[in-house]
């Protein structure tokens, strides 16, 4: 039989925020449109009078309860709310940071997939006298969203390159998103080349927006603690993100980082890699009309490498502009990473920009994005 101890191991604790941070932030609280209390008043509260249910956390649905005020704080300030802003929470839990946001947005849309959290948040903003959240019951994967401004999220951290997707083809674009990550994956979201994480997130991420770092989060920052560290980014939209064919892009940056330590010469030479390239080069030139090279493919393959300039070159060296142009040469010569016979609407139409909200994020970039080797 499990002990008393073993019971409450993973209960609630009494929420414990407090009004720190700069005094910006408190004046902002302040200035609430609906004519709340004040969020220093208001987070001073009694609270423990809303944890009688005795609440424990469901490990199915990996809830960590970021319980640090500093790191709450650093959030809201990274979020550059406005006044006239609709927030999106992505997993608000019990509230800490909801009690953040609500005093300073026009209104907050929360999303959670736990009833227990979705009626214990509701409660605890009701009672401290606002009345702009709306919280919605159910997997964030599968809501639809509404349209929002700013976007924060603390989310179980299996589903992170799904969530990215989808938030990146929401439309219309929002202003920024602040998310929670776990370090590992944040560190690789973030990564630049010629550092051991940059790969395929990285590089496709970027095509479509900024992402910068916040701030590195401990274990004991949440409550229970995870067993691994986290780390807080910043996500902005492309006003004018580039428009390539991504299923080209794909092929082509799924061969690079098939082994991203090796250089593009012994990846290109590979007999899987040259036989899929010269089965679409062959198509291509029936397609078009035109003799195939007089030479061996691969010797008409490694030409081309060669001549960009980057055929000794690691891909973890190798920036998103010299991979841009790289596809340019080998498209140029006929040599493609894809079935040159789809269909003409799946193709760009070569424009190097595109109005914000004219382009879809292809899910397709953001799978399998842990398969990568590093030797």
């Amino acid at each position: 039989m499990a002990t008393r101890r073993q019971k409450t191991q993973y209960r609630v604790e009494p929420y414990r925020i407090c009004a720190v941070g700069p005094k910006s932030l408190r004046q902002a609280a302040t200035a609430n449109a609906n004519g709340a209390p004040p969020v220093a008043k208001a987070l001073g509260a009694s609270d423990s009078r809303h944890m009688s249910s005795g609440m424990t956390f469901n490990k199915k649905f990996g809830q960590h309860m970021l319980k640090n005020p500093g790191i709450l704080d650093k959030i809201v300030l990274a979020a550059e709310i406005r006044a006239s802003d609709t927030v999106l929470e992505i997993g608000p839990g019990t509230g800490n940071l909801t009690v953040r946001l609500v005093p300073l947005a026009r209104k907050v849309i929360a999303i959670d997939i736990d009833n227990r959290m979705v009626g214990e948040v509701k409660k605890r903003c009701i009672s401290m006298g606002y009345n702009n959240l709306d919280v919605i019951e159910g997997d964030a994967l599968r809501t639809t969203f509404p349209k929002f401004d700013v976007c924060t999220a603390n989310l179980p951290y299996q589903i992170s390159s799904p969530f990215i997707f989808k938030l990146l083809s929401h439309r219309p674009l929002f202003r920024c998103a602040v998310l929670m990550f776990q370090k590992e994956f944040a560190e690789r979201l973030l990564a630049s080349t010629n550092e051991d994480k940059y790969g395929r997130l990285a590089i496709n991420t970027r095509l479509f927006c900024t992402v910068t770092r916040v701030c590195k989060v401990a274990p004991g920052s949440f409550n229970p603690p995870p067993k691994v560290d986290s780390m807080i980014v910043k996500i902005v939209p492309r006003e004018h993100p580039l428009v390539v064919d991504f299923v080209e892009w794909d092929g082509m940056i799924r061969v690079c980082f098939s082994r991203k330590r090796r250089t593009l010469r012994s990846l290109f030479k590979k007999q899987s890699v040259l036989s899929i390239l010269e089965s679409n080069y062959k198509n291509w030139c029936t397609i078009n009309q035109k003799a195939p090279a007089a030479i061996p493919f691969k010797d008409y393959c490694m030409g081309i490498l060669d001549e960009s300039g980057l055929s000794s070159r690691r891909s973890i060296t190798v920036s998103i502009a010299e991979f841009l142009e790289l596809m340019l040469k080998f498209n140029n010569a006929g040599i493609h990473f894809a079935n040159v016979a789809r269909p003409a609407e799946a193709i760009p139409d070569g424009s190097s920009l595109v109005k914000p909200g004219e382009i879809r994020v292809p899910e397709f970039l953001f799978n399998d994005d842990h398969m990568e080797m590093d030797d």
